[in-house]
């Protein structure tokens, strides 16, 4: 597969269509009407990264663990996000080599789903202005409550009530790179930067950790695109 790279980026809300519950079937018809897209562009010739949005999806699993949590220990972000990269990238993953089955075309091309964190700086100045909002809505005073019991900035929501907001930091590299490379010079389709990537940071011996983020979808799939020459 010698074509041109081209990165699709696809909206969380990709998966779920207006006025739709978010059921199971629902979000399958979704995904396999996005790969029969996508396979027409494997047709004509192109190596094909595919990224995608995960805001409804990383909601749902905060909202599970709000539901849940006098009974099941919370999870941070990082890993909500990982969670929700293995869900739509499984989805994704699996109707693209159907499809690709369907077509003709599975002994040619395999798809698949990568974990993928991307680094952040500590130091960047995002972390002193959170911007983004996440998790549920609660009142005033539950969300001054939960700022002071896990340190959360908490801010009102124009849409209404409160919620926490994280920091949006720039991404300056990619984790998984080399292995997005391999899988495209070995006919792949890959699935990477799911939700933007799994921000991390990186300590003085190239070691990382998980930080609670969020980062722009628009730029990880930028960012992505540079890794191959990709026309984004």
């Amino acid at each position: 597969m010698n074509g041109k790279l081209i990165v699709i980026a696809l909206g969380g809300n990709a998966f779920l269509q207006k006025d739709e519950k978010g059921t199971v079937e629902e979000q399958w018809r979704n995904v396999y009407a996005a790969a029969k897209t996508i396979v027409e562009l494997i047709k004509m010739g192109n190596k094909v990264v595919v990224t995608h949005g995960n805001g409804p999806q990383v909601g749902n699993v905060m909202e599970w663990m709000e539901a849940l949590k006098h009974k099941i220990p919370p999870l941070t972000m990082d890993i909500a996000g990982a969670m929700t990269q293995g869900w739509i990238g499984y989805m994704l993953q699996q109707a693209i080599q159907n499809v690709l089955i369907e077509e003709g075309l599975d002994h040619r091309y395999r798809v698949a789903t990568i974990v993928n964190q991307v680094v952040v700086r500590s130091d960047d100045p995002a972390w002193n202005n959170p911007t983004k909002y996440v998790g549920p809505y609660y009142t005033e005073e539950e969300a001054k409550k939960l700022a002071a019991e896990k340190g959360w900035v908490v801010k009102p929501d124009p849409r209404g009530g409160w919620r926490r907001v994280v920091p949006s930091p720039d991404v300056v590299d990619n984790v998984e790179k080399e292995a997005i490379k391999t899988l495209l010079e070995n006919n792949f389709i890959v699935i990477a930067s799911g939700g933007g990537g799994i921000p991390v940071v990186r300590d003085e011996k190239g070691r990382h950790r998980g930080v609670e983020a969020v980062i722009d979808k628009d730029l990880a799939g930028q960012r992505l695109a540079r890794l191959g020459g990709a026309d984004p």
